[in-house]
């Protein structure tokens, strides 16, 4: 293969997949989408319109909850934090996480085998040419990442959180 031809046809893989991420949203397999900037329609406890969103979360936490961006990895101080407490959503404060669920998957990321209950909610995401399951905060919808089938036991799982999606509370001492 020329260089030509490999460069076209990375190119059109890279147009095709960025179509296919932005059709995403309107082939929701949601009935309400999370990331809808009409706070009446939402579905969800908490709403709020974009500028709302935008005026409370940094740059880089809107893009993650609300426009289902993903941070770079090995980027979050969160893979780092080892003491005992809660993760909570960047959102809406909702605990969603507890310390004693993390553990380091080396994947560049803020990793849990489960959730706290009735905490998250999940959906496929076919995005990217593969299937995955996304995973949300179930009170604002805000985007938190994605669960695997490769994840420690008890559960099997890893919930790959984006950390700017999180804040941690320590446990009182």
């Amino acid at each position: 293969m020329v260089r030509r031809e490999f460069l076209l046809i990375g190119a059109g893989a890279v147009i095709t997949a960025a179509g296919f991420r932005t059709g995403r949203a309107q082939r929701n397999e949601r009935t309400v989408d999370p990331m809808t900037t009409n706070a009446v329609d939402s579905g969800f406890e908490i709403t709020r319109t974009e500028a709302e969103w935008r005026g409370m979360l940094t740059d880089a936490q809107f893009s993650v909850l609300r426009k289902e961006a993903t941070e770079r990895p090995f980027s979050s101080p969160l893979n780092k934090e080892k003491r005992q407490g809660t993760f909570h959503c960047a959102g809406c404060d909702l605990a969603l996480y507890a310390s004693a669920a993390k553990f380091d998957s080396g994947t560049g990321w803020p990793s849990f085998f489960e959730a706290l209950p009735d905490a998250v909610e999940t959906r496929p995401d076919n995005s990217l040419f593969m299937r995955r399951t996304e995973v949300h905060c179930r009170r604002c919808g805000g985007h938190l990442g994605h669960v695997f089938d490769d994840g420690p036991k008890p559960t099997g799982k890893r919930h790959c959180i984006n950390g700017v999606a999180l804040n941690f509370k320590p446990a009182s001492a």
